[in-house]
């Protein structure tokens, strides 16, 4: 057995209080989110770990890459038809995390995911390099492959087949609206007494704030 018990980490940067948090938890996320990007420039700030319940009824989690927010709600893009797409189309509860270990913190979301409108999903669409249009159209994501050669030899006709003309977004491919309903800030503190504030959305469309214990 690989013994691990001694890996131990003090977290001393910072702290979370009630009295310096905005009402509202996307801008305390906007906040969180930049000044991670200005800390670490070589990381991925944006990645984030998105849990669905699956057909099979198990939980599966996955890295993917936030892509748009604001006061409605995060908005990544995917395969609808992959093992995920699906997952979020029979089951819309879902968790989206952030762990931005430079600043020593976390972020969990939980909320209702919709498709985007396809105004939103064709903008991406038509920002993206060729190649990662091309890429979309050729996997068939989650699906049973004979091998690395037969993706790319597909890759290699689309490329002709497209060579001088527009790429259209696939129909079965575009983004996801996560509104969120609750939202936690988790601040590493030392001792293990972590700061955890959580927003919970009311009927009212106010956001009540609370403290959690570590």
């Amino acid at each position: 057995m690989n013994d691990l018990s001694n890996y131990r980490k003090s977290y001393e940067k910072s702290e979370l209080l009630e009295s310096s948090i905005p009402e509202d938890p996307i801008n305390l996320f906007n906040r969180w989110f930049h000044e991670e990007e200005d800390f670490d420039e070589s990381g991925e700030v944006n990645a984030m770990t998105v849990s669905t319940i699956g057909l099979d009824g198990f939980p599966k989690s996955r890295i993917v890459l936030l892509k748009k927010f604001n006061e409605e709600g995060f908005i990544f893009f995917t395969n609808y038809n992959s093992e995920k797409g699906r997952a979020i189309i029979n089951n819309p509860k879902i968790c989206l995390s952030f762990f931005w270990e430079s600043l020593e913190r976390q972020v969990i979301i939980k909320g209702i995911a919709q498709k985007t409108s396809e105004n939103i999903s064709d903008g991406y669409f038509e920002s993206r390099p060729d190649g990662s249009k091309l890429g979309a159209i050729v996997s068939n994501q989650s699906e049973v492959v004979p091998s690395r050669d037969y993706l790319e030899e597909n890759l290699k006709q689309l490329e002709k087949d497209f060579e001088g003309k527009e790429i259209p977004r696939p129909k079965h491919w575009g983004g996801f609206l996560v509104m969120p309903l609750e939202v936690e800030f988790w601040q590493g503190r030392p001792n293990r007494l972590h700061d955890r504030i959580r927003y919970t959305l009311q009927d009212d469309f106010s956001w009540k704030i609370s403290r959690l214990a570590p």
